[in-house]
């Protein structure tokens, strides 16, 4: 489903300056044509400015509709508009390029992928996860390594696409439950504490793409 005039975009700039990608803002969207988006100069709520965008600025956005569902999408600025005030425009994402969420509900999917932990400066390790979704993963890790409930660990998540695309996903977690195996490997439910919402997006693409193959087999 795509976005209608007058919802509102939530926005994040995909910036090189880590502090400046994790600002959120937020703009109406103005219009809707063909083949663009076109939104009102964005917003930082915290702080009341306006964000000045640049042609080709590459942008993470969701908006909201009712029941609380998430529609996630990646756009760039394409131009811009002078009107009563100045409009941003956007390229218009294909509607099979936006994924939906439900808020208090992430799809969660069986998959090894590599990930490297980080508890603290003495202790780090490369573990397998055995599955992940938009709210957090479980990991598999050797069980003489210290990881307990309410630990807080520093993640840098590895995810292969089926266009041969990898992504390096970074979030923080909370180890919230630890199962010993009968391997001897202990098991680590983590939800997320910290992920930018672009990078939560890639991670919730992957599941999609994962789900669509299950359902082929």
């Amino acid at each position: 489903m795509l976005p209608k005039v007058n919802q509102i975009l939530h926005i994040q700039v995909n910036s090189i300056d880590d502090e400046e990608s994790r600002i959120e803002y937020k703009s109406r969207i103005a219009d809707v044509t063909d083949s663009s988006i076109v939104i009102e100069i964005p917003i930082n709520e915290q702080s009341g400015r306006l964000k000045k965008l640049y042609y080709g600025d590459e942008l993470s956005t969701f908006y909201i509709e009712q029941g609380g569902v998430k529609h996630y999408f990646t756009t760039t600025v394409t131009g811009f508009r002078e009107d009563v005030i100045r409009l941003v425009e956007l390229h218009k994402p294909e509607p099979e390029a936006i994924t939906q969420v439900q808020r208090r509900s992430f799809l969660r999917v069986p998959a090894e992928l590599e990930i490297a932990v980080k508890v603290s400066d003495q202790i780090q390790f490369i573990g397998m996860t055995d599955d992940v979704g938009g709210g957090g993963i479980s990991v598999v890790y050797d069980g003489q390594i210290p990881l307990g409930i309410n630990t807080t660990i520093s993640c840098w998540l590895l995810v292969p696409y089926k266009n041969g695309n990898i992504e390096h996903i970074p979030f923080s977690g909370e180890v919230v439950r630890v199962k010993k195996l009968e391997t001897g490997k202990q098991l680590a439910m983590v939800r997320f504490v910290e992920i930018l919402d672009r990078e939560r997006q890639k991670l919730i693409r992957f599941c999609f793409e994962r789900q669509m193959d299950f359902r082929k087999r």
